[in-house]
Protein backbone atom coordinates (compact mmCIF):
# COMPACT_ATOMS: atom_id res chain seq x y z
CA UNK A 1 0.00 0.00 0.00
CA UNK A 2 0.98 3.64 -0.41
CA UNK A 3 2.02 5.50 2.70
CA UNK A 4 -0.92 7.14 4.46
CA UNK A 5 -1.72 10.78 3.66
CA UNK A 6 -3.43 12.52 6.57
CA UNK A 7 -5.32 15.73 5.80
CA UNK A 8 -6.22 18.10 8.62
CA UNK A 9 -9.36 20.15 7.90
CA UNK A 10 -8.62 22.85 10.43
CA UNK A 11 -11.50 25.31 10.49
CA UNK A 12 -14.28 24.91 7.91
CA UNK A 13 -16.94 27.52 7.30
CA UNK A 14 -19.66 26.42 9.72
CA UNK A 15 -18.08 25.52 13.08
CA UNK A 16 -18.01 28.24 15.74
CA UNK A 17 -15.96 28.92 18.85
CA UNK A 18 -19.12 28.28 20.84
CA UNK A 19 -19.11 24.71 19.52
CA UNK A 20 -15.33 24.21 19.72
CA UNK A 21 -13.34 26.69 21.87
CA UNK A 22 -10.04 25.54 20.32
CA UNK A 23 -11.15 26.38 16.75
CA UNK A 24 -8.41 28.35 14.90
CA UNK A 25 -9.79 31.42 13.14
CA UNK A 26 -7.09 34.01 12.40
CA UNK A 27 -4.33 33.36 9.86
CA UNK A 28 -1.79 33.11 12.69
CA UNK A 29 -3.94 30.64 14.63
CA UNK A 30 -4.44 28.56 11.49
CA UNK A 31 -0.68 28.61 10.85
CA UNK A 32 0.03 27.41 14.38
CA UNK A 33 -2.60 24.68 14.13
CA UNK A 34 -1.13 23.56 10.79
CA UNK A 35 2.34 23.23 12.31
CA UNK A 36 0.95 21.22 15.24
CA UNK A 37 -0.84 18.91 12.81
CA UNK A 38 2.29 18.52 10.68
CA UNK A 39 4.24 17.49 13.75
CA UNK A 40 1.50 14.97 14.61
CA UNK A 41 1.61 13.42 11.11
CA UNK A 42 -0.48 15.47 8.69
CA UNK A 43 0.93 16.16 5.23
CA UNK A 44 -2.01 18.28 3.93
CA UNK A 45 -3.94 21.06 5.64
CA UNK A 46 -7.33 21.99 4.21
CA UNK A 47 -8.05 25.65 4.97
CA UNK A 48 -11.02 28.02 4.99
CA UNK A 49 -10.74 31.76 5.54
CA UNK A 50 -12.50 33.57 8.36
CA UNK A 51 -12.98 37.24 9.20
CA UNK A 52 -11.91 38.53 12.60
CA UNK A 53 -15.48 38.04 13.86
CA UNK A 54 -15.38 34.39 12.82
CA UNK A 55 -17.62 34.71 9.75
CA UNK A 56 -16.48 32.83 6.63
CA UNK A 57 -14.68 34.60 3.78
CA UNK A 58 -13.05 33.70 0.48
CA UNK A 59 -11.08 36.97 0.43
CA UNK A 60 -7.88 36.30 -1.48
CA UNK A 61 -5.83 38.44 0.89
CA UNK A 62 -6.99 36.47 3.91
CA UNK A 63 -5.94 33.26 2.14
CA UNK A 64 -2.61 34.85 1.20
CA UNK A 65 -1.98 35.50 4.90
CA UNK A 66 -3.04 31.98 5.86
CA UNK A 67 -0.71 30.38 3.32
CA UNK A 68 2.19 32.57 4.47
CA UNK A 69 1.56 31.72 8.14
CA UNK A 70 1.49 28.00 7.35
CA UNK A 71 4.55 28.03 5.10
CA UNK A 72 6.74 29.89 7.57
CA UNK A 73 6.10 27.14 10.13
CA UNK A 74 6.04 23.87 8.17
CA UNK A 75 6.17 22.24 4.71
CA UNK A 76 2.67 20.76 4.54
CA UNK A 77 0.65 20.95 1.33
CA UNK A 78 -1.85 23.79 1.63
CA UNK A 79 -5.22 22.90 0.12
CA UNK A 80 -7.60 25.84 -0.17
CA UNK A 81 -11.36 25.51 -0.19
CA UNK A 82 -13.38 26.58 -3.20
CA UNK A 83 -16.54 25.44 -1.44
CA UNK A 84 -16.43 28.51 0.76
CA UNK A 85 -19.76 28.79 2.55
CA UNK A 86 -23.33 28.22 1.40
CA UNK A 87 -24.63 31.29 -0.44
CA UNK A 88 -21.29 32.61 -1.72
CA UNK A 89 -21.02 33.35 -5.44
CA UNK A 90 -18.82 31.18 -7.67
CA UNK A 91 -16.55 34.18 -8.24
CA UNK A 92 -16.04 34.60 -4.49
CA UNK A 93 -15.36 30.92 -4.00
CA UNK A 94 -12.79 30.72 -6.79
CA UNK A 95 -10.66 33.70 -5.67
CA UNK A 96 -8.04 31.78 -3.59
CA UNK A 97 -7.10 29.61 -6.60
CA UNK A 98 -5.39 32.64 -8.19
CA UNK A 99 -2.79 32.45 -5.41
CA UNK A 100 -1.58 29.20 -7.01
CA UNK A 101 -1.73 26.96 -3.93
CA UNK A 102 -0.60 23.38 -4.42
CA UNK A 103 -4.16 22.02 -4.07
CA UNK A 104 -7.78 23.17 -4.02
CA UNK A 105 -11.09 21.40 -3.56
CA UNK A 106 -13.47 21.00 -6.50
CA UNK A 107 -17.00 19.90 -5.62
CA UNK A 108 -18.50 17.68 -8.31
CA UNK A 109 -22.16 18.57 -7.90
CA UNK A 110 -24.91 20.13 -5.80
CA UNK A 111 -26.15 18.66 -2.55
CA UNK A 112 -28.65 19.39 0.20
CA UNK A 113 -26.50 20.55 3.11
CA UNK A 114 -28.47 20.33 6.34
CA UNK A 115 -31.14 23.01 5.93
CA UNK A 116 -29.37 24.64 2.98
CA UNK A 117 -28.43 23.77 -0.60
CA UNK A 118 -24.77 23.71 -1.66
CA UNK A 119 -25.17 24.69 -5.30
CA UNK A 120 -22.61 23.80 -7.95
CA UNK A 121 -23.84 24.51 -11.49
CA UNK A 122 -22.02 22.38 -14.09
CA UNK A 123 -20.87 25.48 -15.98
CA UNK A 124 -19.34 26.91 -12.79
CA UNK A 125 -17.65 23.60 -12.02
CA UNK A 126 -16.06 23.64 -15.46
CA UNK A 127 -14.77 27.20 -14.87
CA UNK A 128 -13.27 26.05 -11.56
CA UNK A 129 -11.57 23.09 -13.26
CA UNK A 130 -10.15 25.30 -16.01
CA UNK A 131 -8.86 27.85 -13.48
CA UNK A 132 -7.11 25.16 -11.46
CA UNK A 133 -5.45 23.81 -14.57
CA UNK A 134 -4.37 27.32 -15.65
CA UNK A 135 -2.85 28.06 -12.24
CA UNK A 136 -1.15 24.69 -11.80
CA UNK A 137 -3.36 23.67 -8.86
CA UNK A 138 -4.06 20.00 -8.14
CA UNK A 139 -7.83 19.54 -7.64
CA UNK A 140 -9.25 17.29 -4.96
CA UNK A 141 -12.62 16.16 -6.28
CA UNK A 142 -15.23 16.39 -3.51
CA UNK A 143 -17.83 13.62 -3.63
CA UNK A 144 -20.94 13.83 -1.43
CA UNK A 145 -22.97 11.17 -3.23
CA UNK A 146 -22.55 8.56 -5.94
CA UNK A 147 -23.92 10.76 -8.73
CA UNK A 148 -21.02 13.17 -8.22
CA UNK A 149 -18.57 10.31 -8.72
CA UNK A 150 -20.35 9.39 -11.96
CA UNK A 151 -20.00 13.02 -13.09
CA UNK A 152 -16.30 13.08 -12.24
CA UNK A 153 -15.71 9.86 -14.18
CA UNK A 154 -17.52 11.30 -17.20
CA UNK A 155 -15.47 14.52 -17.03
CA UNK A 156 -12.23 12.55 -16.84
CA UNK A 157 -13.21 10.61 -19.98
CA UNK A 158 -14.05 13.87 -21.78
CA UNK A 159 -10.78 15.50 -20.76
CA UNK A 160 -12.46 18.20 -18.66
CA UNK A 161 -10.39 16.86 -15.76
CA UNK A 162 -6.91 15.40 -15.91
CA UNK A 163 -6.05 12.02 -14.44
CA UNK A 164 -5.00 10.38 -12.32
CA UNK A 165 -7.56 12.09 -10.10
CA UNK A 166 -7.61 12.46 -6.34
CA UNK A 167 -11.00 12.15 -4.63
CA UNK A 168 -12.33 13.14 -1.22
CA UNK A 169 -15.29 10.94 -0.28
CA UNK A 170 -17.32 13.05 2.16
CA UNK A 171 -19.77 10.83 4.03
CA UNK A 172 -22.28 11.72 6.71
CA UNK A 173 -23.44 15.18 5.61
CA UNK A 174 -27.22 15.49 6.15
CA UNK A 175 -28.43 15.38 2.54
CA UNK A 176 -25.49 13.36 1.19
CA UNK A 177 -24.50 9.70 1.41
CA UNK A 178 -24.54 8.17 4.87
CA UNK A 179 -21.36 7.83 6.90
CA UNK A 180 -21.39 4.04 6.78
CA UNK A 181 -18.90 1.35 5.76
CA UNK A 182 -21.32 0.21 3.06
CA UNK A 183 -21.40 3.67 1.47
CA UNK A 184 -17.61 3.92 1.51
CA UNK A 185 -17.13 0.46 0.03
CA UNK A 186 -19.60 1.26 -2.76
CA UNK A 187 -17.85 4.49 -3.74
CA UNK A 188 -14.38 2.94 -3.62
CA UNK A 189 -15.57 0.20 -5.98
CA UNK A 190 -16.65 2.87 -8.52
CA UNK A 191 -13.42 4.89 -8.57
CA UNK A 192 -11.64 5.31 -11.91
CA UNK A 193 -8.51 3.13 -12.23
CA UNK A 194 -5.35 4.76 -10.92
CA UNK A 195 -7.18 7.20 -8.65
CA UNK A 196 -6.17 8.07 -5.13
CA UNK A 197 -8.79 8.79 -2.49
CA UNK A 198 -9.36 10.18 0.97
CA UNK A 199 -12.37 9.70 3.22
CA UNK A 200 -13.84 12.51 5.31
CA UNK A 201 -16.30 11.02 7.80
CA UNK A 202 -18.57 13.59 9.42
CA UNK A 203 -19.14 13.59 13.18
CA UNK A 204 -19.24 10.15 14.75
CA UNK A 205 -18.43 8.58 11.35
CA UNK A 206 -14.94 10.10 11.32
CA UNK A 207 -13.02 7.49 13.31
CA UNK A 208 -14.61 4.26 11.98
CA UNK A 209 -14.44 5.37 8.36
CA UNK A 210 -10.86 6.59 8.79
CA UNK A 211 -9.84 3.22 10.18
CA UNK A 212 -11.57 1.38 7.35
CA UNK A 213 -9.90 3.64 4.78
CA UNK A 214 -6.48 2.80 6.18
CA UNK A 215 -7.20 -0.92 5.76
CA UNK A 216 -8.53 -0.42 2.22
CA UNK A 217 -5.49 1.57 1.05
CA UNK A 218 -7.13 4.98 1.05
CA UNK A 219 -6.15 8.14 2.85
CA UNK A 220 -7.78 10.01 5.74
CA UNK A 221 -9.11 13.48 6.54
CA UNK A 222 -9.83 14.54 10.11
CA UNK A 223 -10.24 17.88 11.85
CA UNK A 224 -12.65 20.38 13.33
CA UNK A 225 -14.36 21.11 10.01
CA UNK A 226 -15.83 17.61 10.09
CA UNK A 227 -15.90 16.68 13.77
CA UNK A 228 -15.23 18.63 16.98
CA UNK A 229 -15.22 15.64 19.35
CA UNK A 230 -12.45 13.24 20.36
CA UNK A 231 -15.00 10.73 21.63
CA UNK A 232 -18.69 10.95 22.47
CA UNK A 233 -19.27 13.87 24.81
CA UNK A 234 -15.58 14.88 24.91
CA UNK A 235 -14.45 17.82 22.80
CA UNK A 236 -11.08 17.38 21.11
CA UNK A 237 -8.37 19.61 22.54
CA UNK A 238 -6.94 20.45 19.10
CA UNK A 239 -6.89 19.42 15.46
CA UNK A 240 -3.51 17.84 16.17
CA UNK A 241 -5.06 15.50 18.74
CA UNK A 242 -7.30 14.07 16.01
CA UNK A 243 -4.34 13.73 13.62
CA UNK A 244 -2.19 12.04 16.27
CA UNK A 245 -4.84 9.37 16.86
CA UNK A 246 -4.91 8.47 13.16
CA UNK A 247 -1.10 8.36 13.03
CA UNK A 248 -1.09 6.07 16.06
CA UNK A 249 -3.63 3.69 14.52
CA UNK A 250 -1.67 3.68 11.25
CA UNK A 251 1.43 2.51 13.10
CA UNK A 252 -0.54 -0.34 14.66
CA UNK A 253 -1.66 -1.31 11.15
CA UNK A 254 1.94 -1.15 9.82
CA UNK A 255 0.95 1.58 7.37
CA UNK A 256 3.53 4.37 7.66
CA UNK A 257 2.41 7.99 7.49
CA UNK A 258 3.54 10.00 4.45
CA UNK A 259 5.67 13.09 4.83
CA UNK A 260 4.59 16.15 2.83
CA UNK A 261 7.20 15.34 0.19
CA UNK A 262 6.02 11.75 -0.05
CA UNK A 263 2.43 12.97 -0.31
CA UNK A 264 3.42 15.19 -3.21
CA UNK A 265 4.89 12.21 -5.04
CA UNK A 266 1.81 10.06 -4.38
CA UNK A 267 -0.53 12.79 -5.64
CA UNK A 268 1.63 13.85 -8.58
CA UNK A 269 2.11 17.41 -7.36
Amino acid sequence: MQKLIITAALTGAEVSRAQQPALPLTPEEIGIAAAECAQAGASIVHVHGRHADGSPTQDKEVYRQIIAEVKQRCDVIVQVSTGGAVGMTPQERLAPVTLQPEMATLSMGSVNFGGDVFLNHPADMEVFAQAMRAHGVKPELEIFDSGMLTTASRWLKKGLLSGPAHFDLVLGIPGGMAGTPEALMYLVAQLPPGSTWTVAGIGAAQLPLATLAMVLGGHVRVGFEDNVYYRKGELASSNAQLVARIARISRELDRPVATPQEARRILGI
